[in-house]
């Protein structure tokens, strides 16, 4: 993952005094950030679709969204940990909740109409990693893909 993402949620997520529904969706978004920059384009689409969905699925504060979409611009290193962000969602979301997560992923990835094996192999392993069946997997991508094609 992109280092500076790391650092940006490090300071935010670990922090002892900060508020746990914030840290859980600034780990929610970095996961959103990674599919987004798992294939290494950066796609306006793909940004804006993760602005729309941090502002009104997180209700992340701007400062913070605009953050995250320029980190997501650098170059992005081979070695990937989602722990962190999958700890804290595993220990606070719920199944609906994580379903949700993951369809939101699938509406990163198909928001520039392309998807990468990158994107895909990314969210197969998120969502192996919160235990959201593949049953799931398959339902969420599907009405993602439903989505952009109307």
């Amino acid at each position: 993952m992109i280092d500076q993402i790391k650092q940006f949620f490090s300071t935010r997520i670990d922090e002892p005094d900060g508020e746990p529904v914030h840290r859980q969706q600034l780990a929610a978004a970095a996961l959103m950030v990674e599919v987004m920059v798992i294939d290494r384009t950066f796609d306006e689409q793909e940004q804006d679709i993760i602005r729309q969905l941090l502002e009104t699925r997180f209700s992340l504060p701007h400062e913070e969204i605009e953050t995250l979409v320029t980190l997501a611009h650098r170059e992005v290193n081979d070695a990937t940990s989602l722990f962190q962000f999958t700890r804290l969602i595993n220990d606070h979301f719920n199944a609906h909740e994580k379903r949700e997560l993951v369809e939101n992923l699938w509406r990163v990835a198909y928001a520039d109409s392309y998807l990468d094996k990158h994107e895909e192999a990314l969210i197969r392993r998120i969502s192996d990693l919160l235990y959201v069946s593949h049953t799931d997997f398959i339902q969420a991508k599907h009405r993602a893909r439903q989505e952009i094609r109307h």
